[in-house]
């Protein structure tokens, strides 16, 4: 009996550390497979997100071509889609901003965009100076051009007059035919300096003609026979409604007002005074050092279609080489 109970305490003895053997094997195993799957879920989770911080970074530079990979079919596989379409939106918005912006001031898209009080149907006032410019002889220019290198030279005039006022922080309103209409003032530029960043536009467009007048043979194909190609410019400061003008379908952020009708009749008046700038006395009090080589000339009236003169003529103080620039009062 001692036997055969010591043969089963050895037994069950070694029954006992086989068991605690295989039990430990399997706890081994079993933890192994737990941190497996553990970094496997981990590995599945971070990855996307990885990838979508990475989108986020690159959106952030500027990158809108940016798609983050759908991997999954979780939350985060939600949220990547989610990520995707916005991204697709911003692309979106730079999209109708880059294009747009070639026919309206950049500026002036992302006002409306991001600044909806600038649409607001009711206006504002505020003083602004008002700037036309126009190509003197253009007429006669081109006669006898044919379409496409009338197209080839008129482009290349507009952008050349129209780097001075972007340059200047000006607003390019419209092109009119071989003329341009820009304005400066708030909210674009300060109310001090509107008037000298115009008259510096004005100046450095004439200072420009002369590199335009010179790409004329390769723009056109002739070697000779081009017309005196000269500029008009009239600059005028004051009270004008700004706003979004016209249809419920198609509307113009634009000015109105009697600064515009000054401004463009004081461009017409350079052929009555044989000057190519005229600014009114309100645009020369402003700018005063950029229009400081400039000749007082006659009161001009401009409630009619043509602008009249009378009174006596001031000294002259330019000479005539420079850039002649008229400070004339506004009559009502």
């Amino acid at each position: 009996m001692r036997r055969l109970a010591g043969a089963a305490i050895i037994g069950t003895r070694a029954y006992q550390r086989h068991v605690i053997e295989i039990s430990l094997a399997l706890l081994v195993i079993a933890a192994l497979l737990g941190i497996i799957v553990a970094a496997a879920v981990t590995l599945g989770l971070v990855r996307p997100v990885r990838r979508l911080l990475a989108g986020t970074a690159a959106v952030e530079r500027g990158v809108l071509d940016t798609v983050v990979p759908i991997t999954s079919r979780d939350e985060i596989a939600q949220l990547t889609r989610s990520f995707n379409s916005m991204v697709g939106e911003l692309r979106l918005k730079a999209q109708i901003r880059e294009v747009f912006g070639k026919y309206v001031d950049p500026r002036i898209v992302a006002g409306l965009l991001d600044r909806p009080e600038l649409t607001d149907a009711k206006g504002s006032r505020r003083v602004m100076t008002i700037f036309f410019c126009d190509m003197k002889g253009f007429t006669e220019f081109s006669e006898g051009m044919t379409p496409a290198a009338l197209v080839t030279v008129l482009n290349r005039y507009m952008t050349v007059m129209s780097e001075p006022v972007r340059h200047n922080n000006g607003i390019i309103d419209k092109y009119i035919g071989d003329g341009i209409m820009a304005f400066w003032g708030p909210p674009f530029t300060g109310a001090e300096e509107q008037g000298l960043f115009a008259c510096l536009a004005a100046l450095d467009q004439l200072g420009g003609l002369a590199a335009f007048r010179a790409e004329l043979p390769d723009l056109t194909g002739l070697k000779r026979g081009f017309p005196e190609i000269d500029l008009r410019i009239g600059i005028a400061t004051g009270e004008v409604v700004a706003g979004s003008i016209g249809s419920e379908q198609t509307r113009n952020y634009t000015v109105i007002g009697d600064a515009v009708n000054l401004a463009a009749r004081l461009e017409g008046a350079n052929k009555i005074y044989d000057t190519r700038a005229l600014i009114s006395e309100a645009t020369n009090q402003l700018a005063a050092d950029a229009a400081r080589h400039h000749r007082q000339l006659f009161a001009i009236g401009v409630a009619g279609d043509q602008a009249e003169a009378d009174g006596e003529p001031h000294q002259q103080v330019a000479d005539a080489n420079s850039p002649c620039f008229g400070s004339l009062p506004h009559q009502e």
